[in-house]
């Protein structure tokens, strides 16, 4: 069967169950924007936005094992018909809040709410999104994802993700891997600007010269300088056209977003040490939570995505291998954040049960 056959013929059963069911990665971003574009709100409403936080992490100890593999016949089409809309539904949320903030107070409840809400919703229909475009074979769809960053201030994660971690992964060149024992503040503080320098020396490598001078003409077909360029390009033209209270709403949900992604990183190689050339499941920790594998497009079968980075999400594989998190992605949220010797000594037991990291064998 061709390819364009394959895309273009009606979802099987199998393939319609499993489409049904990622439709909850549109709950966060619909109820981001139903804030958004309800506002403003009396401070006693705009608080009443945050219930669907504990709704999610209860959901994520609740929502039972996912353990299935996919239906790897199902069309493609239906699949990224969802991911452009995430995409749409991401612009839309930008400009809704920063509309909102046109007339209302940056020190204000909906300030408040609106940073939380609408940051972790771009590191969920922004950065899950882009990070799922940004390792597809078609241009379109990595311009997209490149789009996407751009609206959490972080487009150099184009370069350094895909030509970088998934090539140093659980190793110690990797900015990205979070060492055994190492805390969340400790690891926030060495990737994000050690990311950042990789991706800068990636593409100055490329352009002929790792070690290149940030004034060398060559620097201006950098795609890390491109990104810098647009993503606040973006910034200032919120500003221009909304005033500066929508600025600083903007990059303070850039902030969360970020915060958000690198919690991520954070937990999905903590402890991990590569032992191979090659990355194998035991490289990566996967949850199986069936909330957050179709809450949030796949991004839980990290095992199976760093074998083969260019799957598209609703064809990645269950991993029997891999170390298991405690819980969900939306619960392993909290963890991280405020119990964070909790989470060091529940995946310092799973590596020791899977003799792992620093106790491996040999």
């Amino acid at each position: 069967m061709t390819t364009a056959a394959l895309v273009t013929r009606p979802l099987p059963l199998a393939g319609l169950r499993v489409w049904i069911r990622h439709l909850l990665c549109f709950v966060f971003p619909l109820l981001t924007l139903t804030f958004v574009a309800s506002g403003p709100h009396p401070w006693y409403l705009a608080l009443l936005w945050l219930i669907p936080f504990q709704l999610f992490e209860w959901l994520d100890h609740q929502s039972g094992a996912a353990r299935h593999e996919p239906a790897m016949n199902a069309p493609a089409r239906p699949f990224n018909a969802m991911l452009y809309t995430l995409v749409a539904l991401q612009l839309l949320n930008i400009g809704l809040l920063a509309h909102l903030f046109s007339m209302q107070r940056l020190w204000s409840a909906d300030g408040f709410v609106a940073v939380l809400m609408v940051g972790s919703n771009s590191g969920v229909s922004g950065i899950v999104v882009a990070h799922e475009m940004i390792h597809r074979k078609e241009t379109h769809m990595r311009l997209l994802g490149r789009v996407l960053l751009c609206t959490v201030l972080y487009e150099h994660f184009f370069t350094e993700h895909v030509r970088g971690h998934h090539v140093r992964v659980g190793t110690p060149d990797d900015p990205a891997t979070a060492r055994y024992g190492e805390t969340f503040g400790q690891f926030l503080r060495r990737t994000i600007p050690g990311q950042f320098r990789s991706a800068w020396r990636l593409e100055a490598e490329r352009l002929g010269d790792a070690d290149m001078q940030p004034w060398d003409a060559r620097l201006l077909r950098s795609r890390v300088v491109h990104g810098l360029v647009a993503e606040w390009a973006v910034a200032v033209a919120i500003g221009a056209l909304y005033g500066p209270t929508a600025f600083a709403v903007f990059v303070l949900q850039a902030a969360r977003a970020i915060v958000g992604l690198e919690e991520v990183n954070y937990f999905e190689h903590w402890g991990l040490v590569r032992s191979a050339r090659k990355v194998r499941p035991v490289d990566s920790w996967d949850t199986e939570s069936s909330f957050t594998l179709f809450g949030l497009v796949g991004l839980s079968r990290h095992a199976d995505h760093h074998a083969y980075p260019a799957r598209p999400f609703q064809q990645l594989r269950h991993s029997a291998e891999s170390p298991k998190l405690p819980t969900g992605y939306f619960a392993m949220d909290f963890l991280v954040l405020f119990r964070n010797r909790r989470f060091r000594e529940l995946m310092t037991d799973e590596l020791r049960r899977r003799r792992l990291g620093p106790f491996a064998e040999g």
